[in-house]
């Protein structure tokens, strides 16, 4: 596991495995929903490598990691078995707001990536489109239409999949009832125009009736990238399952439950849920069409400008919804569109300060965040830079509230659920082409960086807002501080990149340098605390008094070994001095089992510091210096 030890961390300090009741991730964040969020040791998770910062919000204990939060969440969810294990309902009272936010965002989290990707693609076909380079006739376009429209038009399908594992139902009974409501049977019969007869004649819901079930009308609807809809009928569908399951032999049950679930839920859906929630849904689409526009210039300006503090607390995804539903009742929606410029804003603060900072570590951070705000992932920026200093996320808010002002001036609409940062560009490009609108999506996006960049190149930035790392050198005192780490084994030095582990030799680590040990002990190479001994005995890590993280992995996969043939002499979080002994080990034994013993000596916060300097020995003996750390 590329994240082992941040993952057991994490675990350990959200209060272990027993108090996660569900966990799910999003771009940048590891969601949990804890039983007890009091037993959660917040401070010490904010300052743990690895973890940009924690946020507490819409009933969610969110650990923001960044970008390789997947594979994170991937370690986090195996080593606490949270894959498999169910949730439970927790104790803790909370409220409904927080409820719908917690439901909308374990329902809609899992489909955001693919989401993303087929918007992109649909978007891109768009622009070639509009271009002149593919035509709609053209095989080509077709293909990468079809992809882009798979997702969205079958969203049914997928929402029934979320939306029961987040309501606790069996998985295949939530997307069989989003299939039965995207059924091409049922529009192929309403196209062919003969209903039977009409309801409600002459009122805003009137309503053809093309079928019947056991008599009763069924009105049919168009449920092709619907939202609203199959998530009530999933969460209506595993109350109904629930029932069948306490009456239901256990001997017949794993047939007989989904059967009569499904007889019951379906024409439920079809002729109730469905309709009302559609009817439901464009009431909502209209409601936010009409507060939109009484003055788009200002609903610009006001989502646009707080857009960053939904994110932080979690409250954008009550926007999803909206948007998704606003597409599937006009089109077309300008929630969305009026924050477009916001993730933008915070980039082009983000790159003034990199260029203004004379501090080392401060630039250091702001390169990848810069990165990542490109492509619309502004997480790394906001926790990692802007918030902390205040000033620049003001900033960037404003910043943020002009780009949408003029979106709004412009009548700027998303066509599509596409990607972030640059790649959603083409979701504002109208079905005729580059209208006026889409020229709106890219002044905004444009002003809201490029006033971003100046407001904080110009009038924001002051390098004693920054809390400085690198402090004037006092006389007599070396421009560039370092710490020696001494030899914790004697033998052959090899280069990490040489080592038969991926996870060491590609550096994802941290860099270092590997030893073939020639007697089965290891010392400590620094002062400092004993962070973590692992079970197997065949790991060591320790903090040295000036912060530098030092892992010591003895041997290949000898974790299996499970503490055999290992003699620790130190438990965790023990006070070492440099060159006492940690750890015996019997080499004869361990090569005898078929393990290489080839050593990883790495400083594994060395992202922290200016480099990481290895010796240029080719033979090693105890306490003699192996890695120098430029701090």
């Amino acid at each position: 596991m590329k994240y082992e030890k941040l993952a057991k961390d994490i675990i350990s300090n959200v209060g272990g495995k027993e108090n996660v009741n569900s966990l799910t991730h999003c771009i940048t964040r590891l969601r949990f929903k804890l039983n007890d969020e009091s037993k959660a040791n917040t401070e010490i998770l904010k300052n743990m490598d690895g973890v940009v910062t924690v946020v507490q919000s819409g009933g969610q204990y969110q650990v923001v990691i960044g970008n390789h939060v997947p594979e994170v969440y991937e370690d986090v969810a195996a080593i606490g078995g949270f894959q498999a294990a169910s949730a439970e309902a927790s104790d803790e009272k909370v409220g409904l707001f927080n409820k719908f936010i917690d439901m909308i965002s374990g329902v809609f989290t899992p489909t955001l990536g693919v989401l993303s990707a087929t918007g992109m693609i649909k978007g891109f076909a768009a622009l070639f489109l509009s271009l002149g380079v593919l035509t709609n006739t053209s095989g080509t376009y077709q293909i990468l239409n079809a992809i882009g429209d798979c997702l969205f038009y079958f969203f049914p399908i997928f929402l029934g999949y979320t939306s029961a594992k987040k309501f606790n139902t069996h998985i295949f009974i939530g997307m069989a009832i989003g299939a039965t409501l995207v059924y091409p049977t049922f529009s192929s019969i309403t196209a062919s125009g003969k209903p039977l007869y009409t309801l409600f004649s002459g009122t805003v819901i009137e309503s053809p009736v093309y079928l019947t079930f056991l008599g009763i009308p069924v009105i049919l609807m168009s449920y092709a990238s619907s939202v609203i809809p199959i998530i009530l009928s999933t969460y209506v569908g595993g109350k109904i399952e629930g029932f069948f399951k306490k009456i239901i032999p256990s001997v017949v049950r794993t047939f007989l439950v989904p059967f009569c679930t499904l007889l019951v839920i379906v024409p439920l859906a079809l002729i109730f849920i469905g309709p009302v929630a559609t009817w439901a849904g464009q009431l909502l689409g209209a409601g936010t069409l009409f507060i939109y526009n009484l003055s788009p210039v200002i609903a610009g300006v006001l989502l646009g400008g707080f857009w960053q503090v939904f994110v932080i607390f979690g409250l954008h995804w009550g926007f999803v919804p909206i948007a998704i539903n606003n597409m599937t009742v006009f089109g077309y929606d300008t929630i969305l569109a009026g924050v477009f410029g916001a993730s933008f804003a915070q980039t082009g603060v983000v790159l003034a300060i990199l260029l203004r900072t004379k501090n080392i570590k401060l630039k250091s951070l702001s390169v990848p965040a810069v990165i990542s705000g490109i492509f619309g992932v502004t997480e790394p920026a906001i926790y990692g830079i802007t918030l902390p200093r205040k000033k620049p996320f003001i900033l960037s808010c404003i910043a943020g509230g002009v780009g949408g002002g003029i979106i709004g001036i412009m009548g700027t609409k998303g066509y599509i659920m596409g990607g972030l940062g640059i790649f959603g560009i083409p979701s504002y490009i109208s079905p005729e082409g580059m209208d006026r609108g889409f020229m709106g999506a890219v002044i905004g996006i444009s002003v809201s960086f490029v006033l971003g960049f100046l407001l904080m190149y110009f009038g924001g930035f002051k390098d004693d807002e920054v809390k400085q790392d690198n402090k004037e050198p006092r006389s007599g005192d070396p421009l560039i501080k370092q710490e020696t780490v001494s030899s914790p084994l004697k033998g052959e030095v090899i280069a990490l990149s040489d080592v038969k582990d991926e996870a060491f030799s590609t550096g994802a680590l941290g860099k270092g340098i590997a030893i073939e040990p020639a007697e089965g002990k290891v010392y400590s190479p620094v002062d400092g605390v004993l962070t973590s001994l692992f079970a197997s005995g065949h790991a060591i890590g320790i903090t040295s008094e000036h912060g530098v993280d030092i892992l010591i992995h003895v041997g290949k996969d000898t974790v299996k070994l499970k503490g055999k043939h290992f003699t620790p002499k130190v438990k965790q979080g023990d006070t070492v001095k440099k060159g006492d002994l940690l750890m015996e080990f019997d080499m004869e034994a361990i090569r005898a089992a078929g393990y290489i013993l080839t050593t990883p000596v790495i400083v594994s916060n060395s992202g922290n510091y200016l480099d990481v300097i290895e010796t240029g020995k080719k033979n090693i003996g105890y306490k003699e210096d192996l890695l120098t750390v430029m701090i």
